[in-house]
C-alpha cells in the first residue's frame, strides 16, 4: 500500500485562491443541517445522563460539560491528518480544527464551534445554582477546549503535545 505525501495540486490551488473546502472530511462542516446535529448531539447526551436517577441535576449538567469538551477536543484539537490518502501530504501534521475551512479564521463554522462550549458551560453554571465545585470543574473544562481555539495556537503544539 502506497501512501502519496506529495499534496494534490487541485486541491492546493483551490485552497490558496479561496474556494471551497475540497477535503472530504471537512466538508460536512458546511452542510445543510449539521449545526442541528450537533446540538441535538449535545442534547441527546444530556437526555442519556439525565435518565441515570442516582445523578443529581448539577452532576448531569457537569457530566454533560466535561464529555462535551473532551470528545470535542479529541475529535477536533488532537485527531490529526486525515482519512483520505490523497492529502495526507498537506493535512498529515494539522489537526482537525487546523484543516477546517481551510485553515481561515473567524468563519460562521469556527465561531459556532467555538461559542457552544461556552453556552453549555453558561446553562451548567446556572442549572449547578453557581454550586462552586461544579462551576470550577466545567469552567476548566471549557478552558481548556477553548484555549485550543484559539487563533494565537493554531499550529501550537504545548509541550510538544501531538507535534508528530
Amino acid at each position: 500500500m502506497k501512501i502519496n505525501l506529495k499534496p494534490s495540486n487541485s486541491s492546493t490551488n483551490l485552497a490558496s485562491q479561496g474556494g471551497e473546502s475540497t477535503s472530504q472530511f471537512h466538508s460536512w462542516h458546511d452542510r445543510r443541517g449539521s449545526w442541528l446535529a450537533y446540538i441535538l448531539g449535545v442534547y441527546l447526551l444530556q437526555l442519556i445522563y439525565l435518565s441515570l436517577p442516582f445523578l443529581s441535576v448539577a452532576s448531569v449538567w457537569t457530566l454533560t460539560v466535561v464529555t462535551h469538551n473532551v470528545i470535542m477536543y479529541l475529535a477536533l484539537h488532537h485527531a490529526k491528518g486525515s482519512i483520505w490518502t490523497d492529502s495526507q501530504g498537506v493535512e498529515r501534521y494539522q489537526t482537525q480544527w487546523e484543516q477546517m475551512d481551510n485553515g481561515e479564521q473567524y468563519t460562521a463554522n469556527r465561531k459556532f464551534y467555538t461559542v457552544v462550549p461556552i453556552v453549555v458551560f453558561f446553562i451548567a453554571t446556572f442549572y449547578s445554582k453557581y454550586n462552586t465545585i461544579h462551576f470550577a470543574i466545567n469552567l476548566m473544562s471549557t478552558l481548556f477546549v477553548t484555549l485550543a481555539k484559539l487563533p494565537i495556537f493554531h499550529g501550537v503544539r504545548i509541550l510538544g503535545i501531538n507535534k508528530y
